[in-house]
């Protein structure tokens, strides 16, 4: 998922796609595509509004990330993480599918997950958490016995520091979901929302990631994110 406005990173995103910037020495979505590959994925969607055809000639057919094919699909409003994943239905197809943000930048290794994921027949949906300080510009997990019970968007006051990343896995029972969504106050079909849907349900599993994870979307964040991967490169760990 790479559409978006980039607000939060103006005026550097007035003239591109964010994911486009540089995260020290690579464009910014070049790290969630190199997850998906580490995970096994050979077959990938990208969506994205104005900037697709950036996006495009940047990334090509994929092959040079070992990919097997890269197809595109153009969002015409920033209506949501939700709105720019209804785009992918024709895409899936009866599959189960990994969801990843194009601001995300992970490090663990979500292979086993996704072989867990794949066996669990009871579980539509997998999400992936994180422990951090202040998780209040995310969505926030209440996890009782190891069970995800309550998701809230973004709270002034947390019930826990897990934040909900921006990568998650489905089955295409999703896209009928998403159907019947509401746009939220600020005009977007909200991915929590969807996320409850499974919690209620009973049928979502979550996995917490061990190792750095950065929402690169800010301009605080994005630096961080460049001084970490320098270093990283620098002491031979990536």
């Amino acid at each position: 998922m790479a559409g978006g406005l980039g607000s939060r990173l103006y005026p550097c995103t007035l003239v591109t796609n964010k994911h486009l910037l540089p995260v020290y020495d690579k464009p910014m979505i070049y790290y969630p595509i190199e997850t998906l590959v580490r995970a096994g994925c050979k077959d990938i969607l990208i969506v994205s509004g104005s900037a697709l055809g950036e996006i495009a000639k940047l990334i090509g057919n994929g092959h040079e990330f070992g990919l097997e094919s890269v197809l595109y699909a153009y969002q015409d409003k920033a209506d949501g993480i939700s709105g720019a994943l209804r785009l992918a239905k024709s895409f899936v197809g009866k599959e189960k599918f990994i969801v990843i943000l194009g601001d995300n930048i992970l490090f663990d290794d979500i292979s086993s997950y996704v072989e867990q994921f794949i066996n669990e027949p009871d579980k539509s949906c997998k999400l992936f958490i994180k422990e951090i300080e202040n998780p209040t510009s995310f969505g926030v997990a209440e996890i009782r016995n190891d069970r995800i019970v309550r998701i809230i968007e973004k709270p002034k006051i947390p019930v826990s520091n897990y934040a909900v990343i921006g990568l998650y896995m489905y089955d295409y029972h999703v896209f009928d979901l998403i159907k019947d969504l509401k746009p939220s106050k600020r005009g977007e079909l909200e991915i929590t929302d969807v996320n409850m849907i499974y919690v209620n349900q009973n049928r979502v599993s979550h996995a917490i990631l061990q190792s750095k994870w950065i929402d690169a979307g800010s301009v605080k964040s994005l630096l961080e994110a460049s001084n970490l991967i320098a270093q990283m490169s620098e002491n031979k760990t990536i």
